[in-house]
């Protein structure tokens, strides 16, 4: 019996009863935020079950470098080999299930089990297993591999035995958009990890609007227009109603410029009609137009992939469940979002710049990550207010803006929807 359908005491519901009663347009429930079995669920539907965004190439660049990811009961190596291909395998030594790396990178020549000395070779193939006897079969015990999929660079994994074969659709569509900003030959110039207080659906719904940016990332607003990300035209006095206007054109005319260059910009949007759900846009930036830097200027001098003209504004790319992305002319941030537990959630955010690009020479390390490493500490606090409010039993879900939030409401859309068919197919014949 699953957290679906089983009973509890008073007037706990079960998820299905949660998914049903939904009203569309209307935040979820406090227990999709608190309920550790519903997180269990999140863990084992979703986060087991779709593609998952975990690291960039560059993560492991040279053969025998290994990056570790760990997703709630799981870990995950990540290895480039010897013919510079890389590869995924559950972190688990396949003779008492020792951790096999135990770093959070490493470089190998061969991967060594530090309990027994079994050893595997890059591929994953067991080559030693010691003491074993004459009938011990080591074709039969090397590593389980996880699937892996690079997307222009991005590197996306699977759980499950048979993943969603749908993100060959998003690779083919966003591939043409990722390709300028050539991320295979980026470098990652800093990584944070940052626990915030809350939910991970909390964390991705507070992504996907800007309705409160005004009021809490001052640095953000600098390279943002303000009609980036949705308006009121009915809230509009006749002068805001024209600046909007003048975006929209300004958005148009870049569009036309950018894709003329052969460069990819305008929307494509399937966050909530497919199991691999993506959006991309590419808009233009505020003031100087180059990067979402404070002063609006690139802050690396050396341009990424073939790109010549500074002001091609920022294309952003979100993937559900947990990640979205920003690429500019001169660099490129990336944020992943993995569950901890029913009311913690950690937020990992890589800032890349061109691989050959130097320190202090072309680039300044604060002005690179300045506006990010502030707006992602502000939406931490805004997340730690808003777990806070949903633990209150006054708490009921409230509307969402149609203007500005219409993208959180295709967030909750996706997750009720892979959820419901999650339980649906997990139900016993």
């Amino acid at each position: 019996m699953t957290a679906a359908t089983q009973s509890f005491p008073g007037d706990v519901p079960s998820v299905q009863t949660l998914i049903a009663r939904r009203p569309s347009g209307h935040s979820l429930e406090a227990d999709f935020y608190t309920r550790p079995d519903i997180f269990d669920l999140d863990m084992e539907l979703i986060f087991g079950r779709h593609w998952i965004y975990v690291a960039v190439e560059s993560e492991a660049p040279e053969p025998g470098d290994v990056y570790v990811v760990d997703i709630g009961k799981w870990s995950v190596l990540i290895v480039r080999d010897d013919d510079m291909q890389l590869r995924a395998f559950h972190n688990v030594c396949r003779h008492r299930g020792a951790r096999l790396v135990t770093t959070r990178r490493a470089v190998v020549g061969n991967l060594v089990c530090r309990y027994h000395a079994w050893t595997y070779n890059l591929e994953g193939d067991l080559i030693f297993a010691d003491h074993m006897g004459e009938a011990f079969d080591k074709s039969c015990k090397g590593l389980k591999p996880v699937h892996l999929r690079s997307v222009a660079g991005l590197l996306f994994i699977c759980l499950a035995d048979e993943p969603p074969q749908d993100i060959e659709a998003m690779a083919q569509a966003m591939t043409p958009y990722l390709q300028h900003h050539d991320l295979p030959n980026t470098k990652i110039i800093k990584s944070v990890d940052l626990v915030e207080k809350g939910n991970w659906k909390v964390t991705m719904e507070n992504n996907r609007e800007c309705y409160h940016c005004g009021a809490n990332h001052p640095e953000l607003t600098i390279p943002l227009f303000a009609y980036g990300f949705g308006f009121s035209p009915k809230t509009l006095d006749p002068g805001e109603l024209e600046q909007a206007k003048r975006y929209e054109a300004l958005v148009a005319d870049a569009h036309a410029r950018w894709e003329g260059a052969g460069v990819p910009s305008r929307e494509l949007e399937h966050l909530a009609d497919r199991v691999t759900g993506f959006r991309t846009e590419r808009l233009p930036i505020d003031q100087s137009g180059q990067s979402q830097t404070m002063d609006t200027k690139v802050a690396c001098k050396k341009l990424l992939g073939q790109i010549t003209d500074p002001a091609m504004g920022g294309l952003s790319f979100w993937t559900q469940p947990n990640s979205w992305h920003h690429f500019m002319s001169d660099h490129i941030v990336s944020f992943s979002v993995i569950p901890v537990s029913a009311e913690e959630t950690l937020l990992r955010t890589r800032w890349m710049v061109h691989k050959d690009a130097v320190e202090g020479v072309d680039y300044d390390l604060d002005r690179v990550t300045e506006v990010w490493e502030a707006t992602n500490r502000q939406d931490a606090d805004l997340v730690e207010v808003a777990q806070a409010g949903l633990r209150s039993p006054a708490y009921e879900p409230g509307p969402y803006s149609p203007y500005t939030e219409g993208l959180v409401e295709k967030f909750c859309q996706w997750y009720l929807g892979r959820l419901s068919a999650g339980l649906s197919e997990s139900q016993p014949a």
